[in-house]
Formats: C-alpha cells, structure tokens, sequence
C-alpha cells in the first residue's frame, strides 16, 4: 500500500494529483513543501527504464508557474538574470537563471514567449522569493500573476510524442524548446517541447480541476506509466542536468556551473543590452579571465556511489572539490556522478580521488552529459 508522511503543524500541499497517486499506491514523501510520490511500485530502477524506453509520466505540480503580462516584461525579466528574453521569439522558450548581488544563481528558470504573456516556470523551493523578485522589478509595470490553480504534469521518453499527438496532433512536429495552447481531450493546456529526463517529451500545463482526468488518460496508454521522484533524479543525472540547491546554488555562478551559454550575446559585454543584471562584475570577470572552479562530471571507477558531499582530492590528498550529485545510472549500469572542482582537474580523462567513508576512490573527469540526450529538433 502507498505510504503517507504523518503530518504536522505545517502539513505539506497536496498536487491536484495527490489522491491518484494513493491509487497507484506511490511512495509518498514532504518535498519542497508538496506530498510527493518518490515511487511506484515498479521501483526507481524500472520506472527510470521505461522512460528511456517508453514514456514516463511525472507529476511536477509542485513547481511555480507564472503569467507575466506587459510591454515590458522581457526587459523585467532581463533585470534579474543574464538571459536574452528581448529577443525571444513567440512560442519559443529559454533557460536561465536568476543571479544575486554577488553573481551566484538564485534559481534557474525556464520562460517562454507565449505572444501575449510570458509563461515562466520556477523551482518549488524557490518560488516565493522568485514571485518576489519578479514583483519587486515589474509589479509597477507588468500584470504578474501566479498559476496557482494549474497543475503541471511532463511526459517524457521516446514513445511521448507519438502518445501525445494521437490527442492532439499538432504537438507532432514541435521541436525542442518550443511552446504552443493545444486543447487536449477538450481541456485548454499550455504545452511545450521540454522537460528534465534528457529524452524527447513535454511539459504540460493544465488547470488543477482537469490534471486527474488527463493523467488517467494518458495512462491508459500502454507506452505510459507513472513515474516518480527518485526516477527524475536519476534520469537528470544521467543527463548531466543540474539541480537547483544541489549543483546550483546562491555561491555558484553561472560561468562556474557551466552556464555561460544562458548569458546572451547581447548581454555580455559589448553587446547592445551589456550587463544590467545581478552580479554583472564577478560574472564578467570570469568570463574574460575565467573561474576557478568548474562543474564536471564523474565517473567513480567500481560499482559503489559516490553521493553528494563526499571530498574529492588529489592524488596527494589535497582538496580540490566536492561531490554534488551523484548515485547510480541504470542506463549505464554504473555510478555516476557531477561536483566542482579546481580550474586545473577540470580536463576529462583527469583521475580525482572521491573519499568515501574514509577511503579514496580513483574517479575520472568526464564530459556531459553521460547518456546522450535525445531532444527532438525538427
């Protein structure tokens, strides 16, 4: 039988899809202030591989939804984080992230140009000082309001899209990072190309009072199976995709996490809308000099994890880094793991030590991602 947290003084938020999850008999856990089902009974490792195989569906209600509307909404959004919103086109979506005083990121985001509004969608954890921030910059000139009343389901793998245009087949063709208002089964949904597992798939918008009705639907297909938290870590992981509050945080740049590719061209230096964002000088300053640490993967050699916290030293004991994230990839059959470390060990093929338990592991520094992310582009 499904598993419930006991509650307390300040008793998780339920998703519009908490009772299915009962149903289904999921696992149940208090994350970032939701119940959430961390997994089924298939477990971690079978719902992980049906949706390299298949297409998991996961339930990320959880994650704040917001409507920005207003002639100077991508200009707001462009005080807050080194992102090229000005000339995004509609329809289409970009990855950014917020940055502070100091350069490090508050949160990473994803908006999207829907014509009339931007759509953005932020962390759980991070979703009442992001609707702050986003308030404090734009509330004088721009409607902003939260979605709280949506749901957000992802349906993710190979098999997604033909599972979702057999609904609507207008998501046929749709390429990655890119959005469109589809109505599925008759219910009005902001779709978009995306998601967290490095596989084809979307993301799906779709008023709270609908999520259930729609879930059920799309699990009736064979290709579909619910898929929980543990399965989306994994999968990310194997995808070399960071998490917020993990490989991300408040003391880690954007040019230290190896996100240098979210600061637009015209807003580095020189360009036509140079800086104006948090943090724009330490930020600058490591891309013309570079940064002394960077995110890397790993790849412990063995079969035993290397989770986040474990030191990573030299071979003469020294500490260079830490671990992140870290665990196992089903895909691969092998640990995998990402961290931070010194400018000098960041090269692949470099053989760190990770120091488990007290004992030192040879790990290897490898490339991103570790499984090929499989992302339709037309």
């Amino acid at each position: 039988m499904s598993t419930t947290p006991e509650s307390d003084s300040e008793s998780p938020a339920k998703t519009p899809l908490y009772d299915l999850h009962l149903e289904l008999e999921a696992r149940m856990v208090a994350f970032a202030g939701y119940y959430m089902p961390v997994q089924y009974p298939d477990g971690i490792i079978r719902e992980h591989q049906h949706t390299r195989a298949a297409a998991g569906l996961f339930d990320v209600s959880h994650m704040g939804q917001v409507r920005i509307s207003g002639d100077n909404a991508a200009r707001g959004l462009e005080s807050l984080a080194p992102m090229d919103a000005v000339d995004l086109d509609i329809g289409h979506m970009r990855y950014g992230v917020f940055t502070g005083a100091g350069g490090g990121i508050l949160d990473d985001l994803i908006i999207s140009n829907a014509g009339e509004y931007f759509f953005v969608v932020v962390n759980a954890a991070c979703k009442a000082d992001d609707l702050g921030r986003i308030r404090a910059a734009m509330a004088e000139s721009c409607q902003i309001d939260e979605l709280g009343d949506r749901a957000l389901l992802a349906l993710q793998g190979p098999a997604a899209r033909d599972v979702l245009a057999a609904m609507a087949p207008a998501v046929a063709r749709m390429p990655f990072m890119t959005m469109t208002q589809v109505e599925l089964a008759g219910i009005p949904c902001h779709v978009s190309c995306s998601g967290y597992t490095g596989e084809d798939g979307f993301e799906i918008s779709v008023p709270g009072a609908d999520a259930e009705g729609l879930a059920r639907m799309l699990l009736a297909n064979d290709a579909v199976a619910p898929v929980g938290l543990g399965a989306r870590d994994s999968l990310r992981l194997e995808a070399g995709l960071s998490l917020y509050g993990s490989d991300l945080d408040s003391q880690t740049t954007p040019v230290e996490a190896g996100l240098t590719w979210t600061i637009g061209k015209a807003r580095r230096s020189g360009g036509e809308r140079a800086g104006g964002f948090p943090g724009e000088e330490r930020i600058f300053e490591q891309l013309a000099g570079g940064a002394t640490r960077r995110l890397v993967g790993l790849r412990p050699q063995g079969r035993a994890p290397v989770r986040a916290g474990a030191d990573l030293v030299d071979n003469h004991g020294v500490s260079i880094g830490s671990v992140t994230s870290g665990g196992f990839g089903p895909t691969l059959g092998a640990p995998v793991a990402m961290g931070y470390v010194g400018a000098d060990y960041r090269k692949a093929g470099t053989i760190v030590q990770a120091v488990v338990r007290g004992k030192q592991l040879a790990t290897e520094v490898v490339r991103l991602p570790f499984v090929e992310r499989r992302y339709y582009r037309g």
